[in-house]
């Protein structure tokens, strides 16, 4: 996605952005989901992302988000509100459960929208804003949130220091 600002040279941002491009990647799947397997289909897709979400979001909300919420706290309380949102609706499928709901796959694919969004929120306001705020005691708080959430990706070995 974005690569304007520099940012994603940071490795924090770097994965957090994968994460998006992976969970974006996995809403592409939904409509062919929803033509072959019906809400069954859609709900299995809907699991898959909130696998990837699960950590990406405690990092932002335990990292990043605390960091900027002085400077930005309408924004930040307005992210967080987006992430409740986006739970709920992919918390209805969790558990191998297929929702009884006839709207739910409707409802999931307006939260994907919003989703889809709050990724570009985050990637062109966030990540640009962590950037420029954010100081050595946050980025070690970011790094902490993340080495205690994990991650669904795979992350490259750690590369030798200069000898």
């Amino acid at each position: 996605m974005c690569e304007y600002c520099g940012c994603q040279a940071l490795e924090t941002i770097d994965e957090l952005t994968q994460e998006h491009d992976e969970v974006v990647r996995l809403i592409s799947h939904l409509r062919p989901a929803r033509r072959v397997g019906g809400a069954a289909g859609m709900a299995e897709v809907a699991r898959e992302i909130a696998k990837v979400l699960g950590p990406h979001t405690e990092v932002e909300e335990r990292g990043l988000f605390p960091a900027l919420a002085g400077e930005f706290p309408d924004q930040i309380a307005a992210l967080e509100a987006e992430h409740r949102h986006i739970e709920a609706v992919l918390a209805e499928a969790a558990g191998g459960a297929t929702p009884s709901d006839p709207a739910w796959p409707d409802r999931l694919m307006a939260a994907m929208a919003t989703l889809r969004d709050h990724i570009l929120k985050e990637q062109d306001g966030v990540f640009p804003a962590a950037l420029a705020h954010l100081g050595v005691e946050e980025w070690l708080a970011v790094e902490a949130a993340r080495a205690e959430a994990g991650s669904t990706l795979s992350r490259p070995a750690a590369r030798p220091g200069p000898a």
